[in-house]
């Protein structure tokens, strides 16, 4: 269970990290655009190969569809309600924060880490962190700290406010990782199939509404390319 709670503050770190560049630099959106487009493809690739492949070794194809839908249904309806109350604009990278409630938007950055910390979690149990999802999820929380961090800058929030954001997050994230390890212990009797399926909706839920439409205003038709590369990469990985 360490283990897995280490890798998830290893992977939500990153956040840190795009948070402290983005106080130094100014990260170009273009270059923010496309570590978020890259990291998605390596995201939807991990759920391809990570989750739903395991999930299907337990379970049939109808009911790893279900817990995929409940695990998207899941995060949406919390991201449609923190989205109400000002977090809708969190990974915006031109200050639009400024007019959201600073507590939605601390809570939509946990909602984003938890999927992803999630299936961290989930994969130590397979032998070891899988690398293709950890390196997806460096590259789609470094861009994610880049781009809310800048953001955040213009509109007003000091350093040290943003640094204890991510902290939360990354200590959130790591909790969630220990988590997702404790719910597929074999002693537990649990196969593992829901928490994979669910997992596997509200992480491709996570990367659809929250990582692709911030890349897309930026590379626009280069997006797709960009997100298959991802995959690629993914695949490769996965492979390791």
């Amino acid at each position: 269970m360490f283990e897995a709670f280490l890798w998830g503050a290893v992977g939500a770190s990153a956040l840190l990290v795009g948070a402290l560049v983005a106080y130094v630099a100014t990260p170009s959106l273009k270059f923010i655009a496309v570590v978020m487009a890259l990291g998605a493809g390596l995201l939807i690739g991990s759920v391809a190969f990570e989750l739903i492949d395991e999930a299907l070794e337990t379970a049939e194809v109808a009911r790893v569809g279900l817990f995929t839908l409940i695990g998207a249904a899941t995060f949406t309806l919390g991201n449609w309600v923190l989205d109400k109350r000002g977090a809708g604009d969190r990974k915006d990278a031109e200050g639009a924060q400024a007019s959201g409630s600073p507590l939605a938007i601390v809570f939509g950055s946990v909602l984003d880490g938890v999927p992803e910390s999630f299936v961290l979690g989930l994969t130590v149990l397979q032998g070891g962190v899988s690398v293709a999802l950890l390196v997806g999820v460096i590259l789609s929380n470094l861009p994610e700290g880049l781009s809310s961090s800048s953001g955040m800058r213009i509109a007003g929030w000091t350093r040290a406010r943003v640094v204890r954001m991510w902290v939360i997050v990354i200590a959130v994230s790591a909790v969630s990782a220990a988590l997702g390890y404790l719910l597929l212990d074999p002693a537990s009797g649990r196969t593992g199939a829901f928490a994979q399926g669910f997992a596997a909706g509200a992480l491709l839920a996570m990367v659809t509404d929250t990582m692709l439409p911030e890349a897309y205003d930026v590379e626009q038709i280069n997006t797709g390319a960009l997100v298959a590369i991802g995959f690629a990469i993914s695949l490769m990985l996965s492979a390791i």
